[in-house]
């Protein structure tokens, strides 16, 4: 067991336990527990959507790709960041205006429907889950690579404490585990980007130079199609990753913690700034895995390559850099799962039970015991599904995540707001559809079959053949929603023309 890292690992625990010890106190009613009362800043939100977003597939599973796969793991990368321009122009100002606390309060305001509800609470549960897996598939390599835990006990580990987090402390505590978890991340991250850079002169040209030469690839590591060899499949990636995050719910609940929609418009901006500057910096840890660790050192420890990162740290500062990335990167993975656990118990709480169940009549306190009861079902199931699916890139998992938000979020959340013949069963039906398709198409392809054991989930050769289902399930969602909404009489134009005003300027 590495002695340093154990005492980090152990002050990274301590600390954020003391962040949740004081948030507890001050989450005493339903909006402090799901919103944090609304009261964070522009630049405080800011920081914690990139702390939530700059998750383990990001750090880990990112660089991992790089160094493995090269220009085909940066696409990771162009992609987070690129969907920030769809969150910041199309959907953050409607959503606040819109919603209270949850994704479906915003489609339930021009379609005050219990189907609707419970349909988006359901791709809430289903995004925030396999977004959760991927993170405890991350927590388990990096706590196995460094105490020498198995894999299980290290996953168990890390769902108890993201549970206490979101039990006591609600999204007060998550936000604040989150800022303080960007802060070390960048740090971190910029530490490591320097190192890699001083030892190619702090020369560009020297590094892409050296890179033609450091891998098994050769120069066609600088170039597109290694790992997706199918241009339809590079497609069907990157439409999932642009269009995916202003589906994800963990994301898009942020954004119901500031006061207004300015303040929410802002905390995009400064979020963008943040991931932007952090995903340039995936490629020198990438090219810095690459060329100091190597691909066999890194698929020997993780046939997925996600300790890349902390090899590369341990490769150039020894052992002390090698502990702080990787209790970093456990802060990073505390901080996103605890987040995607408020974000799915909030749907079960505020919209299964509060609207569905108890149809509106759920009192503050009947509503925060089903949150935390709610936290601790969503904790076990993620840590079960984990267990199999131990052997795949987190980058890929969380790429899963997205084309279901993607398909199955987006399309709504945009007809709601644009789309003034856009009725309730269009809604129900594109969410359904595009949910559906999605989860069916994973279930065929590449990344739960393959012919050689140990590649995927089950042994077999797959019936859709792309790892992505993005380029069919979205248009199939946007389809889904435009066809139920003419096959029905239904219409209501005086709520749309309510909801352009509201959505506008929040009246």
């Amino acid at each position: 067991m590495n002695v340093t890292a154990f005492i980090l690992f152990i002050a990274i625990v301590v600390l954020t336990l003391v962040i949740t010890f004081y948030a507890a106190k001050r989450t005493n009613s339903t909006s402090e527990f799901y919103t944090a009362g609304g009261g964070l800043k522009g630049w405080q939100n800011g920081l914690a959507i990139a702390g939530d977003y700059m998750s383990a597939a990001s750090f880990l599973g990112i660089t991992g790709s790089i160094a493995l796969a090269g220009f085909d793991g940066f696409f990771y990368s162009i992609g987070f960041l690129v969907a920030y321009l769809v969150v910041l122009y199309l959907v953050a100002e409607p959503l606040r205006n819109l919603g209270k606390y949850t994704m479906a309060d915003m489609i339930a305001a021009r379609f005050d429907n219990k189907k609707v509800r419970g349909v988006a609470a359901l791709n809430t549960l289903t995004i925030s889950t396999f977004y959760m897996i991927a993170q405890l598939v991350g927590a388990g390599g990096l706590i196995k690579l460094l105490l020498g835990i198995d894999m299980y006990t290290s996953v168990l580990i890390v769902g108890v404490l993201m549970t206490v987090y979101v039990v006591f402390g609600g999204m007060t505590a998550t936000s604040w585990v989150q800022i303080t978890k960007a802060v070390l991340l960048m740090g971190g991250t910029l530490i490591i980007s320097l190192i890699v850079f001083a030892k190619f002169g702090f020369s560009v040209t020297a590094m892409f130079e050296h890179m033609k030469t450091a891998t098994p690839l050769k120069e066609l590591f600088l170039n597109p199609g290694n790992k997706y060899k199918v241009p339809l499949d590079t497609i069907s990636l990157n439409m999932a990753l642009v269009l995916g995050t202003a589906g994800l719910p963990h994301i898009l609940t942020r954004f119901f913690t500031v006061k207004d929609a300015r303040t929410a418009r802002s905390s995009v901006v400064y979020a963008t700034w943040i991931i932007g500057v952090f995903y340039v910096m995936t490629m020198f840890l990438g090219f810095g895995a690459a060329a100091f660790v190597g691909s066999k050192a890194i698929t020997s420890v993780d046939p997925g390559g996600n300790m890349a990162a902390p090899l590369l740290a341990k490769a150039l500062g020894g052992d002390f850099l090698f502990a702080f990335i990787s209790a970093v990167a456990f802060a990073t993975i505390l901080a996103v799962v605890a987040g995607l656990v408020l974000t799915a118990a909030s749907a079960f709480a505020h919209d299964f039970y509060g609207h569905i169940v108890r149809k509106g009549s759920a009192t503050d306190k009947e509503q925060m015991k089903a949150a935390r009861w709610a936290s601790v079902g969503v904790s076990i199931v993620s840590i079960i599904l984990s267990l199999f699916a131990m052997k795949l890139n987190v980058a890929f998992l969380v790429s899963l995540a997205f084309a279901v938000g993607a398909s199955a979020n987006l399309p709504v959340i945009l007809f709601t707001v644009f789309w003034k013949r856009f009725n309730t069963t269009g809604a129900i039906v594109g969410m359904l559809s595009g949910l559906l398709s999605c989860l069916i198409l994973v279930a065929l392809s590449p990344s739960v079959w393959n012919p050689v054991a140990g590649k995927a989930i089950l042994v077999g050769a797959p019936l859709f053949t792309l790892s992505n289902p993005g380029i069919i399930s979205i248009p199939i969602g946007f389809i889904g929603c435009i066809i139920g909404t003419l096959l029905s009489a239904q219409k209501d134009e005086a709520k749309y023309r309510e909801i352009m005003v509201k959505a506008n300027i929040g009246a």
